[in-house]
């Protein structure tokens, strides 16, 4: 059992996470031009709060995570939500059955991830020409975020993270800060950590 199997019964209701997932929305909607009869894929979908909140102005979507208690919640919410469907997969690790998604996205996924360019080869070749990709991550910071043990990402510079989108057939890629999150560091001291949306397109 990871820490995220044991976080997932309460992630919900976790006010910050609800508004981190609302600005990052907010964001995407604006700087890509949703359609219903767009595919979507959500990379580590957690409880979905995201794509619950984008669900609207897509066609399907597929929510794809590895934890087996954050799938465990998905099943329960999707319940009784039509173009809807959670997969348990470990994308960095397992390959996916042959489908293309007109969007990929994820959110505070990719600092978790081993193995960047990896992912990002992988969701290149799962994306149909002209698709769209957003991902929103923590912006660099000094390991205090997750403190001591953390042994994923320090969050990332997003110009170099948008080299290696632009190295697996990306372009059009733009990137900013959309949402701060404050919370005491493993020091103890009250600070901000910036959330950046990155958008590219597949070529």
């Amino acid at each position: 059992m990871n820490e995220f199997d044991l976080k997932a019964a309460e992630w919900d209701k976790n006010q910050m996470h609800r508004e981190r997932a609302e600005a990052v929305a907010t964001a995407i909607v604006s700087q890509i031009p949703l359609s219903r009869s767009m595919t979507a894929m959500e990379f580590g979908a957690g409880t979905g709060l995201l794509s619950f909140m984008l669900r609207d102005k897509l066609g399907s979507v597929t929510l794809i995570d590895s934890s087996e208690g954050m799938v465990k919640v998905l099943r329960e919410k999707l319940s009784d939500m039509p173009g809807m469907k959670v997969v348990k997969a470990d994308l960095e690790n397992e390959d996916y059955p042959d489908e293309a998604f007109d969007l990929i996205y994820s959110l505070m996924v990719l600092h978790h991830i081993n193995d960047v360019e990896k992912i990002v080869m992988k969701f290149s070749s799962m994306q149909r020409a002209g698709g769209y990709l957003a991902i929103a991550d923590l912006c660099s910071e000094d390991g205090s975020f997750h403190g001591h043990g953390f042994t994923g990402h320090r969050g990332f510079d997003p110009g170099k993270l948008a080299i290696s989108l632009k190295n697996h057939g990306y372009d059009g890629v733009k990137y900013g800060t959309v949402f701060n999150i404050e919370k005491t560091s493993s020091e103890g001291a009250m600070k901000k950590f910036g959330v950046f949306l990155m958008t590219a397109v597949k070529k």
